[in-house]
């Protein structure tokens, strides 16, 4: 058990805090529990408030260029108003529920480059230090992963992963970013289409996934992008054959070429009812900077996005077979949410 003493705020001599998460990945919307191991300085001390944040490597994008910063999506109080003696240990369990639209940081175990990170936050005598910082290891809920899974057996991709600053118009988005996964298309579709971006956004009822296409462009036509959702509950994990139906998505996806400026709602009356299979909306063209209002400047357009740390996920004949490229383990993963957080207090991009 490795203690941070807390040397900012409180001085030297001040309780040192060790937070230990339960083991295992935890799956959107699902339970972090751990404790938080506090261990007393070099006098009594009256701990205040003991809080936990989300924090998320997240990208910004702009007409002149993009950058980065660490976001905090959540804050959870789990403890405080007691007095912690000197030296004395003090453990405070904890369990927590992940916001529903919680980023999926691995796949099949392996890391896919998303960095996040539990951060302790310890308030002493009126004093406030962020201390411990541990990584957090999400997995796709069943909904994602047979998604995933068939997309994988049709034979696309996995190319990078992000998360996006900004809002996807027309949707129940709650975070303040998005998370984006970038798909190397299908054979029977890399004549049409350069790369497919993947998103999911769970709710308590189901999932709304939200694909767009970048188009090739033809000898007398420029390439275009085409955005269209989809709404799935999580009892209709079992009862699907997700091949077919993850196929009919990307062809619907591809063969619709709406007009320029076209800019429909994604109106659904009640995506989740019971009977409902999916809802849809029909792909529109480029030009849908209106609907990422996340002052990225012309939407998508100039969109890059390398292979983020690495991590490049292979279409396999049983599905997505992860492979990790440049010698990245989980090790350097944990690394990186460190090295990345380390005196990045003030949330660059931070939604209060």
């Amino acid at each position: 058990m490795v203690f941070k003493r807390l040397l900012g705020a409180m001085g030297a001599g001040g309780p040192s805090v060790d937070t230990v998460l339960d083991g295992g990945a935890v799956a959107p919307g699902g339970i972090l529990s751990g404790q938080v191991h506090l261990q007393g300085g070099s006098a009594d001390v009256e701990i205040e408030h003991i809080g936990l944040e989300l924090i998320a490597r997240v990208e910004a994008e702009y007409e002149d260029g993009e950058s980065e910063g660490a976001v905090v999506f959540e804050r959870f109080t789990v403890g405080g108003g007691f007095r912690l003696a000197e030296q004395e240990r003090h453990s405070v369990p904890f369990s927590v529920s992940l916001p529903w639209e919680t980023p999926v940081s691995e796949l099949y175990g392996q890391p896919l480059g998303i960095v996040l990170g539990v951060r302790t936050e310890l308030a002493v005598a009126g004093a406030r230090d962020k201390g411990d910082l541990d990584p957090l290891a999400v997995r796709p809920l069943p909904v994602q992963e047979a998604v995933l899974e068939a997309l994988g057996q049709l034979g696309f991709g996995f190319k990078s992963a992000d998360l996006e600053h900004g809002h996807i118009g027309g949707t129940g988005q709650q975070l303040p970013f998005y998370q984006e996964i970038e798909l190397t298309p299908a054979p029977q579709y890399a004549h049409v289409v350069n790369e497919i971006e993947l998103t999911f956004l769970a709710t308590p009822a189901g999932m709304e996934i939200v694909l767009e296409a970048d188009k090739r462009g033809g000898l007398f036509e420029s390439g275009q992008d085409a955005l269209t959702r989809f709404t799935v509950s999580h009892h209709a994990v079992g009862a699907r054959d997700w091949n077919s139906e993850v196929d009919g998505w990307i062809r619907q996806l591809v063969e619709h070429r709406a007009s320029y400026g076209s800019h429909a709602t994604y109106g659904h009356a009640d995506p989740y009812a019971a009977g409902s299979g999916y809802g849809h909306h029909s792909a529109h063209g480029s030009g849908h900077a209106s609907d990422h209002e996340s002052g990225h400047g012309s939407g998508h357009e100039g969109h890059r996005s390398g292979p983020g740390l690495g991590t490049a996920v292979a279409a396999g004949a049983a599905g997505l077979a992860v492979g990790v490229v440049g010698g990245l383990v989980a090790a350097e993963v944990v690394d990186e949410v460190g090295d990345f957080f380390e005196g990045d207090d003030d949330e660059g991009g931070e939604e209060d």
